[in-house]
C-alpha cells in the first residue's frame, strides 16, 4: 500500500472546511497495456494506467475530516462508475458509488454490508500520466447544510437494510444516501449525478452540494436535507434492488440521457429477470422535466456475453453522447461489454402511454417481441465488441470519447472488495481483491463511429 509521497508534484484546493487536498501521486510500476497485433478492420488497446493504492480513509478525511474512523484496509476505488471529459487531454471527472459494499450470508439470506459507513460519495478528477491515474481534485457531496450525503440506503420500505462488515451489526437508513453513477458536467459548472437508489437525477453544483434531487413520482422520500423532487415517472418504483440509473449523457443542447441499469420489474421480479427490455429517459434541465421516453433492446445474453445463459446478468452501464441525437450505449454482463449507437428519433419517443402505466398487460417488461407488438424500440449498430479486444479489463462501467477514433474505459473494481465472509480477515482488515482501476484507451477501426 503507497502512502502519499512526500516532495512529488501536488495541486491543491480548499474545501469549505479549510482542509487542501493534495494530488494523490504515488508511485506505481504498472505496464502500459497493449493489445495483440490487430489487422486493419479491428479494435486494439493503444495504452493504460493504474490507479495507486491510497487508503480510503486518508481520502476521505482530506476531503471531509473525521467522516472515517476506521478504513478497515480499503484503498480508494470504486471511480470507474463513469468517465467524462474534464477538458484537458488526458483528465477526466469520475464518480465514486455508494463506497465499499458486498454481500454475506447469514441463516441462509444475503445481507448487504457496509464495511466503511462513513465513507461519502465524491466526484474525482483524474489525470492519465504515463501508466499512472493521478488524482488531481476530489469534491465530496454534501447536504444543503454541508454534512455528507453518505452512500446509505435510504428507506427502509424499498432498499436493502444496511449491516457492518461482519453483517451482524445493522446500520441506519439515511434519506441523504446516494448511490452515485454516472456524470456529466454541465456548462455553468455545476455537475449531473444518476443515482441507483432512487433512482434519481442528482443535480449538485461545483463545490459538491446538492441542488435538487430528482425522483420518481410517489417515492415519498421523507427527511432529506436537501430538495427532493418528484418530476419522474412513476413506473420507475419498480426499478430492481440495486439496479437504478446507471448511465448518463449529455446531448449538445444541455438535455441529459438517463439509462435505466435494467428492466423494471413490472409486473413483478421474474417479469425484470426474464426482460432483455430496458428503458432510457431523456431530461430537460431547462424544464426540469422528463421530455422522451426510449425501448432498448438487449441482445441475448449469450450474444453479448458467450457462455452466459443467466439473462437477468444484462446491464447498462454507460451512455456517451455522439453528436446530434446519436448515442453509444454499452451493455455489458460483468465479463463482457458490448457498444452499440443509436439514434434518439421522436417517432420512438413512448413517454406517457400505456407503457408508464403498471396496471398495462402485458407490461412493456413481458414482450418478447416488443417491436413486433408495435413497440417503436430503438434500432442498434454494434460499434465495437469489447469482449474481442484483447487488454481491456472486466466489468467496464464508464466509457468516453478520447480523441478522433478513440475511447478511453474504466472499471469499477468494487473498492477491492469481494462478497462473502471471507472478504475481511480475523482481524477485520479487508483481504484485498487485487482488481485494480484502470483506464484503458481503444483505438477503433476506421469509420466505426
Amino acid at each position: 500500500m503507497s502512502p502519499l509521497v512526500p516532495g512529488k508534484r501536488r495541486v491543491r484546493r480548499t474545501l469549505a472546511v479549510g482542509v487542501p487536498l493534495a494530488a494523490l501521486a504515488a508511485v506505481v510500476v504498472a505496464g502500459t497495456a497493449t493489445g495483440a497485433p490487430a489487422g486493419p478492420a479491428a479494435a486494439e488497446v493503444t495504452g493504460g494506467a493504474t490507479l495507486p493504492d491510497l487508503p480510503l480513509g486518508t481520502f476521505s478525511n482530506h476531503l471531509l475530516p473525521g467522516t472515517v474512523a476506521d478504513d478497515r484496509g480499503v484503498d480508494l476505488g470504486g471511480i470507474g462508475s463513469d468517465l467524462y471529459p474534464a477538458g484537458r487531454e488526458g483528465e477526466y471527472w469520475t464518480v465514486t458509488d455508494r463506497g465499499p459494499n458486498g454481500q454475506i450470508k447469514v441463516d441462509g439470506k444475503k445481507r448487504r454490508t457496509f464495511p466503511v459507513p462513513g465513507f461519502d460519495p465524491a466526484i474525482v478528477k483524474i489525470k492519465v500520466h504515463g501508466d499512472t491515474v493521478e488524482v488531481i481534485d476530489a469534491i465530496p457531496l454534501t447536504t444543503a447544510s454541508g454534512k455528507p450525503v453518505t452512500g446509505l440506503p435510504n428507506q427502509e420500505s424499498r432498499d436493502e437494510k444496511p449491516y457492518a462488515y461482519d453483517a451482524r451489526t445493522p446500520l441506519a437508513f439515511d434519506p441523504n444516501g446516494l448511490d452515485t453513477e454516472g456524470i456529466v458536467r454541465a456548462a455553468d459548472g455545476s455537475f449531473w449525478l444518476v443515482d441507483e437508489y432512487g433512482p434519481s437525477l442528482v443535480h449538485v453544483s461545483a463545490h459538491g452540494r446538492v441542488l435538487a434531487r430528482h425522483v420518481p413520482k410517489g417515492l415519498a422520500l421523507k427527511g432529506a436535507d436537501y430538495p427532493v423532487v418528484e418530476s419522474l415517472p412513476s413506473i420507475l418504483l419498480h426499478r430492481k434492488v440495486n439496479r437504478g440509473f446507471e448511465g448518463l449523457a449529455q446531448l449538445p443542447n444541455g438535455d441529459l440521457v438517463l439509462a435505466v441499469q435494467s428492466p423494471l420489474s413490472v409486473p413483478d421480479q421474474d417479469a425484470g429477470e426474464a426482460s432483455r427490455t430496458a428503458r432510457l429517459l431523456r431530461f430537460s434541465p431547462k424544464k426540469a422535466a422528463v421530455t422522451a421516453e426510449y425501448a432498448y433492446r438487449f441482445d441475448a445474453v449469450d450474444v453479448v456475453d458467450p457462455g452466459e445463459d443467466d439473462t437477468s446478468e444484462l446491464k447498462i452501464s454507460s451512455v456517451v453522447a455522439l453528436g446530434g441525437d446519436r448515442l453509444l450505449v454499452e451493455e455489458r454482463t460483468d465479463k463482457a461489454a458490448r457498444l452499440q449507437e443509436v439514434r434518439l428519433t421522436r417517432g420512438t419517443n413512448i413517454l406517457g402511454g400505456r407503457w408508464d402505466d403498471d396496471r398495462t398487460s402485458p407490461s412493456l417488461e413481458q414482450l418478447d417481441d416488443p417491436a413486433g407488438s408495435g413497440v417503436p424500440v430503438l434500432r442498434k449498430r454494434l460499434v465495437v465488441d469489447l469482449n474481442t479486444v484483447d487488454g481491456v479489463p472486466d466489468k467496464i462501467e464508464g466509457v468516453a470519447l478520447a480523441g478522433r477514433g478513440t475511447l478511453a474505459l474504466i472499471n469499477d473494481n468494487d473498492f477491492g472488495m469481494t462478497d462473502g465472509a471471507e472478504a475481511f480477515d480475523t482481524n477485520g482488515r479487508l483481504v484485498d481483491s487485487g482488481v485494480e482501476t484502470r483506464v484503458t484507451y481503444v483505438r477503433l477501426p476506421k469509420g466505426a463511429l
